[in-house]
């Protein structure tokens, strides 16, 4: 008996260290990148996780494209989640779950691409780890941190700017929240480093010099700098390895994945797949249909005259209930497209617009207009060249993060919406993060 209770005790023991052991284990995606970046190798690791974050389900992966295009004028909510409705209402409460969920994951991009940063800046060279290659993974980080404040500051307005790596949750607390203007200057600054490290190379999935340029000139845009958003979009229409390719559905039916549609887009995979197509498909086809094209674009998109072949975005059920279809591959590998030459094409059809050059605007615009099988715009006042961009844009990408913030930069929210408080053109900072942090102000006009 006593051999027994002596074992008992042994086994005992064990097992209580070992789920000691197992309790205090460090989960592999918490370790810090403090700890993981000491090489050439765990750096590439690195930047990989900074992608991965970028395209998170919470951000690039459905939540942060979904603002975008929800509170824009294209899309009604139909499920069943009354957080989704809050944005096409144009009713966002700050205890929305889903600004909660893409500040946090905009945050958390942030931070690796602050680690890589810092790290990789102090590695030294290895014989397959050379000063190009270094440059490289620190021109994608400071790439990454650019969209990500860039993103940020398009949804909330001003927010707090944090250039160094935290470990743990509490971190960043206590710092108040920059302004709009500081956080696009930091942009600049990111951008502009990373244009300097980057090679000029053509990658569709990782960031290169000319993605750089791409983000440039849609920065120069939300800046109203016309000289130099034409002139960044200038470099990559004048690139042969970007192209408008037809018909419009070209870049993403038939489990398309990187055309010369593409400048940056985001890869997903059977084990790693994106939450988008789930809300845009109905249930005949395993979605939930969160969300559909409303009447008043649907009449858009299938108009030959406006949408063209871009009525392929949309389908119906048998049932007759429309849904949008860029989103559509099962398993769920559809890529995130963060930047097409279409955008790069209209942003320099604007910029030329508003710098008088309404030929050359049109010729831009017309690129766009004959990709989707449309005849040629003509005009020669500059305020409907301009509205026609807009109109374009608006069917373009009516499923992708733009229709929203382009009319909050060009102040034609409000008439389109037919409210005054311009307070609504940015978010409330998220309850939850007041909370924790009284350093943070709300955005005027929220509780």
């Amino acid at each position: 008996m006593k051999s027994i209770k002596n074992i008992l005790f042994l086994l005992i023991t064990l097992l209580s260290v070992s789920c000691k052991d197992f309790l205090e284990v460090e989960p592999e995606l918490s370790i810090s990148d403090e700890e993981t970046i000491t090489n050439g190798s765990s750096a590439e690791t690195a930047i990989r996780g900074i992608y991965r974050s970028l395209a998170a389900n919470d951000y690039y992966g459905t939540t942060f494209q979904a603002i975008g295009y929800l509170s824009g004028d294209n899309i009604e909510w139909t499920g069943s989640q009354a957080i989704a409705g809050q944005f096409v209402n144009h009713d966002v409460r700050a205890d929305n779950g889903s600004i909660a969920a893409v500040w946090t994951a905009v945050y958390s991009t942030i931070n690796r691409s602050n680690h890589v940063i810092q790290k990789v800046s102090t590695l030294p060279l290895e014989p397959t780890f050379n000063q190009d290659k270094k440059n490289q993974l620190l021109g994608e980080a400071y790439f990454v941190r650019a969209l990500a404040y860039f993103d940020l500051n398009r949804i909330w307005g001003g927010v707090p700017i944090y250039l160094e790596p935290t470990l743990s949750a509490t971190g960043n607390r206590g710092k108040k929240r920059n302004t709009t203007q500081e956080v696009y200057a930091q942009v600049l600054a990111d951008l502009t480093k990373a244009e300097e490290l980057l090679p000029q190379t053509t990658n569709r999935l990782r960031a290169t010099k000319k993605t750089a340029w791409a983000l440039l000139s849609r920065y120069y845009l939300y800046q109203r700098n016309w000289a130099l958003a034409e002139s960044f979009a200038s470099k990559i229409i004048d690139d042969q390895s970007y192209n408008l390719i037809k018909p419009y559905s070209s870049f993403y039916e038939n489990n398309a994945v990187t055309t010369s549609e593409s400048i940056l887009e985001l890869a997903y995979s059977a084990t790693n797949t994106s939450s988008h197509r789930g809300n845009w498909q109905p249930p005949q086809n395993g979605g939930t249909r969160q969300w559909a094209p409303n009447t008043a674009f649907l009449a858009l998109v299938n108009n030959p005259l406006i949408g063209g072949n871009r009525s392929a975005m949309v389908k119906s059920t048998s049932d007759g209930r429309w849904y949008g279809n860029i989103y559509y591959r099962s398993p769920a590998t559809d890529p995130a497209y963060i930047i097409r030459i279409a955008e790069i094409h209209l942003i320099r059809s604007e910029a030329r617009a508003n710098l008088e050059n309404l030929p050359g605007a049109l010729e831009d615009l017309n690129k766009v207009r004959d990709r989707a099988g449309l005849v040629g715009y003509a005009s020669n006042n500059k305020g409907d060249v301009l509205l026609a961009i807009e109109s374009e844009r608006r069917i373009e990408f009516a499923f992708e993060p733009h229709r929203w913030f382009d009319l909050v930069r060009t102040d034609r929210a409000a008439t389109l919406f037919g409210f005054s408080n311009k307070n609504r053109y940015v978010l409330p900072i998220p309850a939850n993060e007041i909370k924790i942090d009284p350093a943070l102000e709300q955005n005027p006009g929220y509780n």
